[in-house]
């Protein structure tokens, strides 16, 4: 997640998360790419932290550090904060999850392994959250960091609003 321009590997969908898919074959890819990502730059993809990213994917929904620790704990883990904390920092750090600041809580990452820039559509009704891509370096923002000589390095971008399930519940 250093370049704000890069774009996810071809193939890979824009937008995940309200749509329907094959959950587990998005879960099993996930967890293939984390474990070659790891290998390949000698990081330890450790239990505690597979088990993180696996509890992370399990829903597209954010979960906070204490929903995931208590599922570490059900899971026979660490039940000690530090324990569920490095996990996720190192998830977040790897490109594995992402931090959404709004509701400081934690998402596997949709587009693990790729350079980019996500955007998160958080359903107020139902916590559900969906990634995007964003080019913000190519819109309003670059165009003014360009201006002030500024050169961007991480963006965090969060949209709040229904969800399509919710949006045609509420028609009914």
């Amino acid at each position: 997640m250093t370049s704000q321009t890069s774009r996810p590997s071809a193939g890979a969908p824009e937008t995940l998360g309200f749509a329907e898919h094959d959950h587990r074959h998005c879960v099993q890819s996930a967890i293939l790419a984390a474990e070659t990502s790891c290998a390949d730059a000698g990081l330890r993809f450790t239990p505690v932290r597979r088990k993180v990213l696996e509890i992370l994917l399990q829903e597209h929904r954010a979960l906070g550090a204490y929903d995931i620790l208590d599922r570490l704990r059900e899971a026979g883990f660490g039940a000690q904060p530090p324990v569920a904390y490095r996990a996720l920092d190192f998830l977040v750090t790897h490109g594995f999850a992402h931090k959404i600041e709004r509701l400081n809580a934690f998402i596997a990452c949709a587009h693990p392994g790729a350079t980019h820039s996500p955007a998160f559509m958080i359903c107020r009704i139902c916590d559900s959250v969906a990634e995007a891509q964003a080019t913000l370096t190519n819109g309003a923002l670059g165009a003014a960091a360009r201006n002030a000589g500024f050169v961007i390095e991480r963006t965090v971008v969060e949209a709040e609003g229904v969800c399509p399930t919710c949006a045609e519940r509420s028609d009914t």
